[in-house]
């Protein structure tokens, strides 16, 4: 009875059997087709065009920051790169030639390895399955994905040569740092096309295909060493690479020639110089290299200062944000620090903060007086004053009478500035401020003159760099933009126009000079002169300082970006702090940088420099590769620098040492600083000579030069 009813339980079993696989088979089959349901096949073929990757040099060439995704040139299937195709199959799929998309000897191989070294060593998905993903897929982890990833790649793996496929993978694959594809990796990290990788470099790209943002080795060199070293092993063993060449690379491991990744402080300054760059050049499909007007050391320098001034005042004055922009008198953008914290706020309070300006906006006023005939001397009443029912005071409560425009403008005195705008004109003021540089409307109103028009930092600046300076300047940030060798733009340089007459560009050089000197801008004063201007607004929600040399422009502005008020901040207080000290270290920068600096020696009594001169300012030359500074004299720049640059011609200058670090410099026998004084071109400093004092009181009893008014 046991031995005939045991085959009767077998042949019972057979049926649910059957009909289970064939439940099983079916579902599988419905999930299948399911799945290739899901599939997006109408696209992903092609690469997809993006904008055209920056990479951004500072004004020496040196790289400093990368913007946008990089994509280098495609590889064609008919080129493919060697050694780097190796390094891929080796790492990636060895039996790539031998299956036909989906390798379950590579699959069995992966997990027997895995379950031997406690970790996966090698990928189980092969390079189809993975052009698959890249081409068609989303990166998550799920069994659908991973089915459709199976059918796309033997579908693919019908259509395409295995050439092709390879092609199309190391173009599609990202390899870190912005880099998709392999030629754009090649040139991210060496500096040079993807033909050109030699084994060592090649092993080290291919290695990054694993984990690319982690393995980069612009930000872990050492893991994308380690990682290169296991993909030799792999081209040693799989016979890819021969042992003499897997030693020789090892011993020459690759050196990296890539722009480094973003400093954080300079996304104020790589922001603005990408949509400059991608405004003169256009959407290109391409990688770009920029060649920006930066100066790193100014850079630095203006971050720190800003830093440390807000951490040591910011919290008790409510001052939580502040923003620097240095010009060079062409309008090259040296340094921009557009708020605090860029990795907190990429607001830029240069370009996009649009606040009132306050007794700023004063420049435009004494602009558009002295355009109309006034003068520095003339006399105006400091009284009070009402239109219209609205009545201007002084920020000190007091009235000083008889003043002349030049003591009002240095001590920013409002009832002067607005009866001054009254007498010129209310759209004549509006005029000159759109002429140097304002863009937002100007309400015509009385209280215009007292800067109740917005305007940003960048508009500031450079209104009073067209008035310091003469010309009618703009900001810029781009020298040179090349894709690989070929230029695409490049700044030439002519010469400027006027922006205003001369006779106003001296009188507010004068006026401006006088806010340092005496005025309510004294803590900008350094050992040179500085011409500027302080502006607050009401409730301190906005406090200013702009200030100028021979050498830049700088504006500062301090503030809260919910408009909030701050707590006894002024212009000629934290602004003005911050910009004397950035200035006063910019010039030891500057004198670190020369080339001449390591080399000169200790000036002797009978040391004496000749050369053709170059004129900074009125004061200021430089002859033989140093700085000299004329004995006696305060110099200036604008309009006087030309007529003494031409009154020169390129003639020798004589110079021999004086007190206090001086010079008299002669040429054809006459003393420059005389020379200068006698026409007006600057002032007597306090330890003149009585010849150079009688000069200069020769040209203020003729009215010359800047004693005109």
């Amino acid at each position: 009875m046991t031995t005939d009813a045991t085959p009767r339980r077998r042949w019972r079993v057979w049926p649910w059997a059957l009909g289970t696989a064939g439940a099983c088979c079916a579902l599988l089959l419905l999930f299948l087709g399911w799945c290739l349901l899901q599939v997006p096949v109408g696209g992903g073929m092609q690469p997809s065009a993006t904008p055209a990757t920056l990479i951004l040099e500072n004004r020496d060439g040196t790289g400093f920051a990368t913007r946008g995704v990089l994509r280098g040139e495609p590889i064609r299937a008919e080129a493919l790169p060697q050694p780097l195709t190796d390094a891929v199959i080796a790492i990636e799929d060895r039996r790539f030639y031998d299956h036909h998309g989906v390798d379950p000897r590579g699959i069995l191989r992966a997990l027997a390895r895995a379950f031997g070294a406690g970790r996966l060593r090698e990928g189980a998905s092969t390079i189809t399955q993975q052009l698959a993903r890249l081409t068609y897929l989303s990166q998550e982890k799920t069994l659908t994905r991973k089915a459709q990833e199976a059918m796309l790649a033997i579908w693919l793996e019908g259509r395409l040569s295995k050439q092709e496929i390879l092609a199309r993978y190391m173009n599609a694959a990202y390899f870190g740092a912005g880099a998709v594809g392999a030629d754009a990796a090649a040139r991210r990290y060496f500096g040079k096309a993807v033909g050109e990788l030699n084994l060592a470099e090649a092993a080290m790209i291919a290695g990054l295909l694993r984990a690319p943002s982690a393995l980069a080795p612009t930000t872990n060199m050492e893991g994308a060493r380690q990682r290169a070293d296991v993909v030799l092993g792999v081209m040693e063993e799989t016979g890819f690479a021969t042992p003499e060449a897997v030693a020789a690379a090892r011993a020459a491991p690759p050196v990296l020639k890539a722009p480094p990744e973003p400093l954080v402080g300079r996304g104020y300054f790589s922001d603005w110089a990408d949509s400059e760059a991608r405004r003169l050049v256009g959407p290109l499909p391409m990688d770009l290299s920029v060649r920006t007007t930066l100066d790193p050391a100014l850079q630095d320098l203006a971050e720190r200062v800003l830093a440390q001034h807000l951490g040591k005042e910011g919290a008790k004055q409510h001052a939580g944000q502040a923003a620097l922009l240095a010009l060079a008198p062409d309008g090259a953008v040296l340094a921009a620090v557009g708020g605090r914290d860029y990795a907190e706020s990429q607001f830029s309070r240069i370009t996009q903060a649009k606040r009132q300006p306050g007794s700023l906006f004063k420049l435009f006023v004494y602009a558009a007086a002295l355009e109309a005939g006034y003068r520095p001397g003339q006399t105006m009443q400091d009284a009070p004053l009402t239109i219209n029912g609205w009545s201007p005071g002084n920020s000190d409560g007091n009235f000083r009478g008889t003043v002349t425009l030049r003591d009002a403008f240095a001590h920013s005195i409002n009832t002067v500035a607005v009866r001054l705008q009254e007498a010129v004109g209310r759209d004549k003021v509006a005029a000159m401020a759109r002429r140097l540089g304002l863009s937002a409307d100007i309400p015509l109103n009385p209280s215009m003159a007292l800067g109740t028009t917005e305007a940003t930092l960048a508009e500031m600046v450079t209104a009073f760099g067209r008035v310091g300076y003469g010309t009618q300047i703009e900001p810029y940030l781009v020298q040179e933009v090349r894709s690989r060798d070929r230029a695409l733009y490049t700044r030439t340089t002519a010469p400027a126009a006027r922006a205003v007459p001369e006779a106003v560009q001296q009188g507010m050089l004068e006026m401006m000079m006088a806010v340092v000197q005496q005025g309510t801008g004294r803590a900008a004063r350094l050992d040179r002169p500085v011409a500027g201007k302080t502006g607050t607004t009401q409730d301190s929600r906005d406090a200013w300082f702009v200030g100028m040399t021979a050498d830049a422009v700088v504006g500062v502005w301090v503030g809260n970006d919910d408009n909030s008020p701050m707590t006894n901040v002024y212009g000629g207080g934290l602004p003005a702090r911050i910009w004397r000290d950035f200035m006063r270290e910019a010039d030891k920068v500057r004198t670190a940088a020369a080339p001449s600096a390591a080399v000169t020696p200790a000036r002797a009594e009978d040391e004496e420099l000749r050369g053709m001169p170059d004129v900074v300012d009125t004061g200021t030359l430089r002859v033989a590769g140093r700085e000299v500074r004329l004995a006696g004299i305060v110099g200036l720049p604008g309009g006087f620098v030309a007529a003494m640059t031409q009154w020169i011609a390129g003639r020798e200058a004589v110079c021999q040492p004086r007190e206090n670090d001086t010079w008299q410099c002669r040429v054809d026998g006459r003393d420059l600083s005389e020379l200068v004084l006698s026409n007006g071109g600057g002032r007597a400093a306090t330890d003149a000579s009585p010849e150079l004092r009688r000069a200069e009181r020769a040209a203020r009893e003729a009215r010359l030069g800047i004693w005109g008014g």
